[in-house]
């Protein structure tokens, strides 16, 4: 009967726009909240039967609502004063994992995904959030590289510890030596007396250590030699011989002073393409930049002016954690007092095929269903995925006023509904009165 249809489709459309109002509801109560992706709802009519030749007869079908979260939308980086308050420039998000309750090992607890998160260590050094997500990333070697991970899987993602009451050292493994050496030095009748320099620089364990230089000239029964005898010792190693080195400086017009050739004697290598010796210490190879034939950066040989003027080199003396960053490529780096930096993760940005097919599991995180398709890890800023924001937090993506807007809307649908099923109501009072 035609009657009840009606009935029928203003309950569904009661149903059909409270299911709108608890989407609206949630949205306006959550315009607040980091990382909040706003829901929606979709109307679609309901047919019962074939409208065409029903002979002036129609039933109504209603109406049936469905939810979606829209997790494509982007909200508005908001900044913040903590180093680790992280956020997503682009397309991507971040792994993490439930902190271990009850004796579970995070490790076995299943990837969730969030936008955003405001990470600090906890009382075991875990990067975590208030609500107890842990920042899943790839530890870094000491070299600063990482390792060959697979992409389609979470294996190798660990969560993010640090110890902030830890101490370290950075080996020096490369000197730049620009010393300029004096060209009359090398003319006869010079006294031949070599040209001492000690050169400090960081063993593995973080300690100064000296190496000593000694630049002697080739003097020449007459005119210029243009040549020198470097050797390298090291006091460690019982002050031997770690290198030992001809060099013959350019004359020329066009090049003079600039390093011409270079022959390794008793010990060391020499790579002309790079410039750089090669001698080894009791931690390990060190790289010593001269420079390259025809090169002025390194070594040269001017006027009469012995001058160690551009000596340089990396590594550090142990030092104490003073703070964290994580940059746009995604790398947790800790600084230390003694101004050396190291690189301890990498944390990957998840993408995939589908991402407003997701499986909200609540905390403003999500997980991997049948609907969104298989996950891939990317580094941040590459492929699809956009860049990590450090001092940054999402915002909502709720637009108050537009939700303000629907839910006018949204009551006025209603009450319409509602007056539907009292219209209908005094239609069938009036049916049952004709039998009076």
């Amino acid at each position: 009967m035609s009657i009840s249809s009606s009935l029928n489709a203003g309950v569904a459309g009661l149903n059909a726009n409270a299911t709108r109002l608890a989407t609206i509801s949630d949205n306006i109560a959550n315009s607040s909240t980091f990382g909040y992706r706003r829901a929606e709802a979709d109307f679609e009519s309901l047919m019962l039967g074939d409208v065409a030749g029903s002979g002036g007869k129609f039933s109504a079908g209603g109406v049936r609502a469905s939810t979606i979260r829209l997790l494509d939308e982007t909200g508005p980086l908001v900044s913040t004063g903590n180093a680790l308050d992280i956020a997503i420039s682009g397309r991507g998000m971040l792994p993490v994992r439930p902190q271990a309750g009850d004796g579970v090992d995070p490790s076995e607890m299943a990837m969730q995904l969030t936008r955003t998160g405001s990470f600090r260590a906890d009382e075991e050094g875990f990067l975590s959030t208030a609500s107890g997500l842990v920042l899943l990333g790839w530890p870094v070697s000491l070299d600063g590289s990482v390792p060959d991970f697979p992409r389609e899987s979470d294996i190798g993602l660990v969560p993010v510890r640090i110890d902030t009451n830890q101490r370290v050292g950075d080996a020096t493994t490369r000197v730049n030596l620009g010393v300029n050496l004096p060209a009359n030095n090398t003319t006869a009748g010079g006294t031949g007396d070599a040209l001492p320099l000690s050169i400090e620089y960081f063993d593995n364990l973080g300690a100064p250590r000296t190496l000593e230089f000694s630049f002697t000239p080739t003097i020449p029964a007459s005119g210029s030699s243009n040549t020198w005898t470097l050797q390298i010792t090291d006091p460690l190693q019982a002050n031997a011989v770690i290198g030992e080195f001809t060099l013959e400086f350019d004359a020329s017009r066009g090049s003079g002073g600039a390093l011409d050739t270079v022959s390794a004697l008793s010990a060391g290598s020499y790579d002309a393409a790079t410039g750089m010796l090669s001698v080894n210490l009791l931690g390990g190879p060190l790289d010593i930049y001269i420079g390259a034939p025809g090169d002025s950066g390194g070594l040269t040989q001017l006027s009469d002016g012995f001058a160690p003027i551009g000596i340089t080199k990396n590594g550090s003396p142990v030092g104490t954690m003073t703070g964290l960053e994580i940059d746009d490529e995604g790398f947790i780096q800790a600084t230390y007092d003694t101004g050396f930096t190291r690189r301890l993760y990498q944390i990957p940005l998840v993408d995939v095929p589908n991402i407003n097919g997701l499986r909200a599991v609540g905390s403003q995180t999500y997980q991997i269903s049948p609907q969104s398709g298989a996950f891939t890890l990317w580094d941040a800023g590459t492929g699809p995925v956009g860049t990590i924001e450090g001092f940054s937090r999402e915002g909502s993506t709720t637009d108050v006023a537009a939700e303000l807007t629907a839910l006018i809307e949204t009551q006025r649908a209603y009450s319409s509904n509602a007056k539907v099923i009292q219209t209908v109501d005094e239609m069938l009072q009036e049916t049952t009165n004709i039998k009076r």
